[in-house]
């Protein structure tokens, strides 16, 4: 009687339980904000993935500084990251922001080589700096906020389910787009500082640029970013949709 009950059950009901369970979880939260601190602590690296991702830079403009020699300081960089990686894989500890580094190292290697300017080094980043924060715009300007889509997979079943389950909030939209704003006033402000270096070929001015405008800028943004989501008080109302 129970398997034929199963059997006759509305179609999709299945489909349905993980959306259920992921409006149960966010009823553990009292504001949108504490959802998005929760939700975002898990993204960041904390001040060790800092070190990894800033240090084959650094390195790679003191060498150039020093040497002038491109390939010498592409080699430097990328024997740091494979030092980086060798320490990671022997603690047993996830190494995923080394694989940041050394997909950052491999493409800008790809880039100087292929034009033998040293300053094309730095190209990819300003055009991923670019990117983001048109992409970060546009999504803004449209109400789908990408810091939505954080706290949607967050929620695995609710997101194979239907990725845009978390549009159901309003709240939520409303600050994700809030954060949002404060990465792509960041990436204006790189842009900003490091086209005019690159067109005027100031390769040690750009390695320093592009470590001071990385993780530290990008801490200084995670605090105005923190502030917004610990003075915040932004209801979660299910029934209000965006």
């Amino acid at each position: 009687m129970a398997e034929r009950d199963r059997d006759t059950a509305a179609p999709g009901s299945g489909e349905r339980e993980g959306l259920v369970r992921s409006e149960a979880d966010l009823r553990r939260y009292d504001t949108v904000e504490e959802l998005l601190r929760d939700k975002l602590s898990e993204a960041l690296g904390g001040w060790r993935g800092a070190v990894e991702s800033a240090v084959p830079t650094l390195a790679f403009a003191l060498v150039w500084a020093r040497t002038e020699n491109l390939r010498t300081s592409l080699v430097v960089a990328g024997v740091l990251v494979g030092v980086l990686l060798v320490v990671r894989l022997v603690q047993r500890q996830n190494p995923r922001f080394i694989a940041y580094a050394a997909a950052g190292v491999g493409i800008s290697a790809f880039f100087a080589l292929r034009s033998g300017r040293a300053e094309d080094a730095f190209l990819p980043g300003m055009l991923q700096n670019a990117a983001m924060m048109v992409l970060l715009l546009v999504t803004n300007l449209t109400r789908w906020p990408l810091f939505g889509f954080v706290v949607g997979v967050a929620e695995p079943e609710a997101f194979a389910e239907n990725p845009t389950w978390w549009r159901r909030h309003s709240g939520i939209v409303t600050v994700a787009a809030r954060l949002a704003w404060v990465l792509i006033a960041l990436n204006v402000v790189r842009l900003a500082i490091m086209v005019p270096l690159y067109l005027g070929e100031q390769v040690a001015a750009l390695g320093v640029a592009k470590v001071v405008l990385g993780w530290p800028a990008y801490l200084l943004a995670i605090t105005a970013m923190g502030a917004i989501l610990l003075r915040g008080r932004t209801p979660i109302d299910p029934a209000r949709l965006a």
